[in-house]
């Protein structure tokens, strides 16, 4: 599939993986491999935190500046994701940008996988007729999802890469199928985006949304929702799940007067959890000088020399799809194998009869050598 620069290069040279992995003092000590449940943080978004802890502290620091940062985040976020900044709502968690979808739609079938993380599953169960699609042989499959669809389907709402397998799914073949019974098309890129390139061209998803508190390497509390420009108003327009003082064109007013919306997508703006989104412009900060062609390939690499080596010793993916950066075996007694794991330094995650790897741009060959080493054993 086609991609297009999700994460480009900031001015001058960009940011090495050496580099990138001295940013993480975490790393120093531990082989850090779940970072599809969360990363350690990155020594200028813990910085960015510590400022901002100091200065409530100490009483020297002026909301307001706490309070511009979701839409300063918005801006970067809209530079990296390659998004007019009017399309992007700042949003706390996936699943209120699932919700808030959800609640602009009139009542409809909406088909998703079942085996999704429930932050895109429960939204849709709560508003909507849905059709869940089980896995088969271990893995979602992007054919099982076109063959669910038919022309009663209002929207098909997938994550790019499945976090308990590891699939990424062809996305540019489920536009194509939505597009052809006419239903529109939700995309959760909380594992993916800051690991892999995204194309909005090939996608052109009427939706997108992602958490940055996995691979954007944000405190949690930061997420975005991005909206199709034709899908703002018109047929189904765009609703704020919960209207605030946010949720209104600037200057924000504080008491009184009528619903007054902005006419962009800020009016689904939430209302801001401040020291996650001073985190959030940190990390944007650090992301934006990655080139996301080198990222792309450093992690698929990672991974497919993870894959091919527990080949070696009879360990195999739980699916045979397309290769991400999230490589997840099915073995015999995950739990013990995870334990093993962590006696060596080494995060992962154990999910009953597989473990889970999750291989960011800050790991490198020693990572991969320690973990084949343990599993070797």
């Amino acid at each position: 599939m086609p991609v297009s620069r999700a994460v480009p290069a900031g001015p001058g040279a960009p940011m090495g993986a050496a580099e990138f992995r001295a940013q993480f003092p975490a790393l120093r000590t531990r082989v850090w491999l779940d970072t599809p449940g969360s990363p350690p943080g990155a020594a200028p978004v813990v910085s960015a935190l510590r400022e901002v802890l100091d200065a409530w502290s100490s009483g020297d620091f002026d909301w307001t500046e706490w309070d511009g940062a979701a839409a300063r985040a918005r801006g970067l976020f809209a530079d990296l994701a390659g998004v007019p900044a009017a399309t992007v709502s700042t949003v706390g968690s996936l699943a209120e940008a699932a919700a808030t979808v959800a609640r602009s739609l009139p009542r409809t079938r909406v088909v998703v996988p079942a085996e999704d993380f429930r932050s895109n599953l429960y939204p849709w169960l709560a508003a909507h007729e849905v059709v869940t699609v089980p896995a088969r042989d271990g893995a979602t499959r992007a054919e099982d999802l076109i063959a669910a669809l038919d022309d009663r389907t209002g929207l098909l709402a997938v994550s790019e890469v499945t976090s308990r397998e590891g699939t990424r799914l062809d996305l540019a073949a489920l536009r194509e199928a939505t597009d052809r019974v006419g239903a529109r098309l939700f995309v959760n890129l909380t594992q993916s985006f800051g690991a892999l390139r995204f194309s909005m061209d090939a996608v052109r998803p009427d939706y997108m949304a992602v958490h940055g508190y996995k691979w954007m390497l944000c405190p949690r509390g930061a997420a975005w929702l991005v909206t199709r420009p034709d899908r703002l108003d018109g047929d189904a327009p765009l609703t704020p799940l919960a209207p605030s003082w946010k949720s209104g064109p600037l200057p924000h007013g504080y008491f009184g007067g009528p619903l007054n919306l902005a006419e962009d997508a800020a009016r689904c703006d939430a209302s801001p959890a401040w020291f996650s989104w001073v985190g959030a412009c940190a990390a944007l900060g650090l992301l934006g000088r990655l080139d996301a062609a080198a990222v792309e390939r450093h992690v698929l690499g990672l991974a497919a020399r993870l894959t091919e080596g527990a080949a070696a010793l009879g360990l195999r993916r739980v699916h045979d799809g397309p290769p991400s950066h999230i490589v997840v075996l099915a073995v015999d007694g995950a739990e013990r194998i995870a334990e093993r794991l962590r006696r060596r330094g080494v995060r992962a995650t154990a999910l009953g009869d597989r473990v889970r790897f999750g291989i960011h741009y800050f790991n490198d060959e020693s990572d991969i050598s320690t973990v084949l080493d343990v599993l070797r054993g």
